[in-house]
């Protein structure tokens, strides 16, 4: 069943469901100049259009014409069989974040925040360019009368194979600017509007943290793909740059919340060898787009006419997604050349990484009488970093965890007779060198941790790790 809702500020519900009005009417708000299609329940799949807010973020409120808003928890389409339709299989954790959510409701049909209107009937946007507002009229249109799938045939025809596509377990940022991209720049409709993070080379302006003093500062970064390399000046006019970081050891992942800014990015690369972070976010100059909503509307209506953002507000939105993908562009085409019988298929799980598992753990020395100090760990793929600060540059430790096969193992609990931890759910993990113990806060924590490092442990190491453990049998 359709119904055509739109965007209003945040209400939050008791149970944390988006109230929905299962009607087919169109439901026009002062945020939106047009109505906007979604599906409820589970009858067709998600419309996942650009004007509509995640299901996965705060609930939202939508009001019927000629009503009151709908309490959150006590909408029709809240409710299984009433209008919901219900019984949507479970999304695959693989699934891109417009995919069909389970249960009823809306999906993620919505990952963006509303697009008002601005003065006397102007249309206002995020992103300049050909086709801009036509397509927000458009794509709603299309989604009601064809169908999701035919949608996904139409806007994403020419998805990139190392573009990013999001799951739900994303942040938002990445999410919102994936449906941006597909229904309001129609770049994967038009290959041209690619050029931000496929032409090879890209420059601009960053704010980077710095290593000593915490402080973020702006740095010019040049990515060339002909050099392979990510490099950074101090100054505009410096000739040499201070790094030059590997497009072969590069990873990038959205930390939102540790690096404390919401579009926070988070490169390391290996340098002498050893882990080198660096963290970075875009400077789009403004207080954030969903606040300046949130505030427009509590103003007089008299006001509002000169209260509306500019587009280039959001720009930073963009912005960093963009050098996100130019990077994994980069390394898709460096693993191209690197591995020239592989399939994308092989390739793209390659070109970047989250984190296993990132927290908190007291550690102890080699000869495990040392007292027990807390510490930051993150697991990375093989690698068991730990850091006294979330933030530092370098880590102080690493631990490289391979296979069950060349005699690694993870167990619960520590030795007996271990003493001087202060958190009482201990994991040990057996290498062929020695043993390392941990001690979790939480006995949940300690089952996250001891999955990630099973999962590790599970996996076949590759030809290419075990130089990587070579290595770390020899590191000073």
């Amino acid at each position: 069943m359709l119904a055509f809702v739109t965007c209003w500020p945040p209400l939050p519900g008791r149970d944390g469901v988006s109230a929905l009005v299962a009607s087919a009417e169109h439901t026009r708000l002062p945020c939106m100049s047009t109505p906007v299609p979604m599906v409820l329940g589970g009858s067709a799949g998600a419309l996942c259009t650009p004007h509509s807010r995640c299901a996965g973020s705060v609930p939202a409120r939508v009001a019927a014409r000629g009503s009151h808003p709908v309490r959150p928890g006590f909408g029709a389409a809240s409710r299984p069989g009433r209008g919901g339709g219900g019984g949507r299989p479970a999304r695959g954790p693989s699934e891109p974040a417009d995919a069909p959510g389970p249960g009823p409701g809306i999906g993620i049909a919505g990952a963006s925040r509303p697009w008002p209107r601005s003065g006397a009937g102007r249309s206002w946007s995020c992103c300049s360019g050909r086709g801009t507002r036509a397509a927000r009229t458009a794509a709603p249109r299309f989604l009601a009368s064809h169908g999701n799938d035919a949608a996904r045939a139409r806007f994403e025809s020419k998805v990139p194979s190392f573009y990013y596509r999001p799951t739900p377990s994303d942040c938002q940022l990445l999410r919102e600017q994936w449906i941006r991209a597909k229904y309001e720049r129609q770049e994967f409709i038009y290959p041209e509007k690619q050029e931000p993070y496929s032409a090879g080379y890209r420059e601009g302006f960053l704010w980077k943290r710095g290593r000593d003093n915490g402080q973020f500062l702006s740095r010019k970064f040049v990515l060339t793909e002909r050099e392979g390399a990510l490099k950074y000046f101090n100054r505009n006019d410096a000739k040499e740059p201070k790094a030059v970081m590997k497009i072969e050891h590069l990873n990038a992942t959205f930390q939102p919340a540790k690096i404390g800014h919401p579009h926070g990015l988070q490169v390391t690369y290996l340098k002498d060898n050893s882990t080198r972070n660096i963290f970075i976010y875009h400077e789009d100059g403004k207080t954030s787009m969903s606040y300046k909503i949130r505030i427009f509307i509590k103003i007089a209506p008299s006001e509002r006419k000169a209260g509306w953002p500019r587009p280039q507000q959001c720009q930073g939105h963009r912005e960093i997604v963009d050098w996100f993908n130019a990077l994994r562009a980069a390394r898709f085409h460096y693993l191209q050349v690197a591995f020239p019988g592989a399939s994308d298929a092989d390739l793209v799980p390659k070109l970047s990484r989250n984190y296993l598992k990132e927290g908190y753990m007291e550690k102890t020395g080699p000869k495990q009488t040392e007292g027990f100090r807390k510490r930051w760990f993150t697991m990375d793929d093989r690698r068991l970093m730990y850091f006294k600060d979330p933030l530092d540059a370098f880590a102080r430790g690493e631990v490289f965890i391979g296979s069950k096969e060349s005699g690694y193992t993870v167990l619960h609990g520590f030795p007996p007779s271990t003493q001087g931890h202060h958190w009482p759910h201990g994991i040990t993990i057996v290498t062929p060198d020695r043993k390392f113990l941990f001690a979790c806060e939480t006995e949940s924590d300690q089952r996250e941790w001891v999955a990630a490092f099973q999962k590790a442990v599970d996996r076949p190491m590759l030809p290419q790790e075990y130089a990587v453990e070579a290595h770390f049998k020899h590191k000073p």
